[in-house]
């Protein structure tokens, strides 16, 4: 049955007849044009137990959801059919109806009832979801990094643009009140002239071990979990959150929780380009086990006018420098500093760091509070994505401040960048890891 039938006619389950407000529980019209039809990719990509309970990023886009009036989950996209039957319960609690189940994206796209894709999946599948989503007249809500690589980034511009979608990416600062107000206050020149600014990212993360290859658990579809991605034998830590730490499937600490600090700062700063110098250093320290990535680095990147940003993150034993409750984004001037959280903002000024105008999410009260969901949705019903929160453009440029310290990184050089031809400055090799080598048929199309 077509969805703008659905709303006006009834169905028929055990011989007993039910409206469709009486089963959709936020629904607050029958008007089909108001209602929004969601299908959730990824419910197993983060902290997820296959036995106990669900914690993975799918479960806060659901909950997220079942806040907005008319919004509902029609379909949960995973490879992972085990994850299924808790999550279509938790579906059917919150939105009063039971969603479909797709075990590949694909299968998704034509159908025409669907008008939003949020993607939750891990970082390697974002970009060509969502230019998927895109070509198939979607809109879409991506998971932070928007991508794996720089290229994906403006692949899914590009999209955005040319099928004229509505597309969020999902860094949760952007959103708070108490953020905007301090992103403010420094736009305003409250804080004076600021000299550089500065993101830290402490966390702290237990050894993998090594783990020996095996058999593919039944109700996993490894080909569909690689994806993109070259083929790997199944590995109990290239799956459920440990694909974080492997150059195929993660974006190294920068991209998994480094970007939340780069956005801000780079948000403070105006700085709606990208940097000219990056130079990366790090590495691998104090394990032995199956992590690819560095789990210690610290980059710089120098913008054309001179503007200096640092970002570090640390993920072995440390002080608590850079924890939430202290701040994690900093922002230093001729007269003070200023950090960030993603709750909030506090200001210090002068040389004894005297405490100035200070402001956190809960000084509003819960009604004038906001979030990413519902400012996307907002935007998806009004088509003005100028008033997105975190438009796609946004999580491009944010996502390859890590992409490029990075790059950096594995090269052992300071690079230089052209931001506009997205290229390196005679430097072929580096060049080379802008993009990745796909692996059939999940290819990026060369012209979206």
């Amino acid at each position: 049955m077509k969805r703008r039938q659905f709303v006006n006619k009834s169905a028929t389950a055990a011989g007993v007849v039910i409206t469709a407000p009486a089963f959709v529980n936020n629904m607050i019209t029958r008007s089909p044009n108001e209602r929004i039809n969601i299908a959730l990719a990824g419910i197993s990509g983060d902290r997820v137990k296959v036995r106990g309970m669900i914690n993975g990023r799918g479960i806060v886009h659901i909950n997220n959801y079942s806040k907005i009036p008319n919004v509902t989950i029609t379909t949960i996209c995973d490879v992972d059919e085990r994850l299924f039957p808790g999550v279509v319960s938790t579906v059917e609690k919150l939105f009063g109806t039971k969603p479909k189940t797709e075990i590949d994206f694909r299968n998704i796209l034509d159908d025409k009832d669907i008008d939003v894709v949020s993607v939750a999946t891990p970082d390697h599948w974002h970009a060509l979801m969502t230019v998927w989503a895109c070509q198939a007249g979607k809109d879409v809500y991506v998971e932070k990094p928007v991508s794996h690589n720089v290229s994906e980034g403006r692949k899914m511009v590009q999209a955005a643009r040319k099928y004229n979608r509505i597309v969020q990416s999902g860094i949760c600062y952007r959103s708070s009140k108490a953020v905007k107000e301090g992103i403010k206050f420094v736009h305003d020149g409250n804080l004076g002239k600021i000299y550089m600014a500065k993101g830290i990212t402490y966390r702290y993360r237990v050894p993998i071990e090594h783990v020996p290859d095996s058999p593919v658990p039944q109700g996993v579809h490894w080909d569909l979990f690689l994806g993109p991605a070259p083929w790997r034998p199944f590995n109990e830590n290239r799956y459920i959150y440990q694909w974080h730490w492997y150059w195929d499937t993660g974006t190294t600490e920068f991209g998994n929780n480094g970007i939340y600090r780069m956005d801000t700062v780079r948000w403070a700063l105006n700085k709606n380009t990208h940097p000219v110098k990056i130079h990366c250093l790090g590495g691998k320290y104090g394990r032995d086990d199956d992590q690819e990535v560095p789990n210690i680095l610290v980059a710089g990147y120098e913008y054309d006018d001179g503007t200096i940003i640092q970002n570090e993150v640390r993920s072995l034993p440390t002080n608590p420098e850079g924890l939430s409750d202290s701040g994690d984004c900093f922002l230093y001037s001729d007269q003070g500093w200023i950090t960030f959280s993603g709750n909030g903002y506090k200001t210090y000024f002068g040389q004894k760091n005297e405490p100035g105008p200070a402001k956190s999410e809960n000084d509003f009260p819960p009604e004038e509070r906001s979030n990413g969901w519902d400012n996307f949705i907002a935007c998806v019903r009004s088509r003005k994505r100028e008033d997105l929160d975190n438009e796609i453009i946004e999580g491009h440029l944010s996502a390859s401040l890590g992409h490029l310290g990075v790059i950096s990184c594995r090269t052992g050089r300071k690079l230089i960048f052209n931001p506009e031809t997205e290229k390196f400055v005679g430097d072929k090799e580096a060049d080379k890891l802008l993009t990745r080598v796909y692996r059939k048929p999940y290819v990026m199309p060369d012209n979206v």
